[in-house]
């Protein structure tokens, strides 16, 4: 009976749509020269004076089947909140796997790029390198050609490079 008292706040005070007396109430029309319908109302002793229809084993089985309706609706929202967070939790490991599988394709994007960051700074490093021995050769070469200038102001210097620097020379 305990459920009952819990379940009384679902209950309404009166177990039927309409008041206990209500289907005994009756509307008389009455034909008059004024009017064509006079409505007359049961008086209040008439309403006092009505039986009730419910008696305590009717009230036990409508509190029993309100029961039993309220317990269907409680388990298919149990079910169906089941079903819910069955849904949510395959869609969050499908993110998830979503996730680890994006995780896995930037390390290697990432592993690819600093790859080529690599070469490329090994290149640019053999460049520079390069470059700075080859601006010390045209430095010394300049130096050459004053030095060879000054010595000998009345020769004219033509410079012929040594044959393997023509080759590389003409190639370029």
């Amino acid at each position: 009976m305990h459920q009952t008292a819990d379940l009384q706040y679902l209950l309404h005070s009166n177990p039927t749509q309409f008041p206990a007396h209500f289907s005994s109430f009756t509307t008389t029309i009455a034909p008059t020269h004024h009017n064509f319908h006079t409505f007359s109302t049961p008086r209040l002793e008439q309403l006092n004076a009505q039986p009730t229809y419910c008696s305590s084993d009717n009230n036990s089985i409508f509190e029993d089947a309100e029961i039993s309706i309220i317990n269907e609706r409680k388990q298919r929202r149990m079910v169906s909140n089941r079903e819910s967070a069955r849904r949510s939790r395959i869609r969050k490991q499908r993110h998830l796997n979503e996730l680890r599988s994006l995780v896995l394709w930037l390390r290697n994007e990432n592993h690819q790029l600093m790859d080529r960051l690599n070469r490329v700074m090994e290149r640019h490093e053999r460049a520079t390198e390069e470059n700075a021995q080859l601006k010390e050769e045209a430095s010394e070469l300049r130096q050459m050609v004053t030095g060879m200038q000054l010595s000998s102001p009345l020769v004219e210097f033509s410079y012929s490079p040594p044959p393997e620097k023509a080759l590389q020379i003409n190639n370029s």
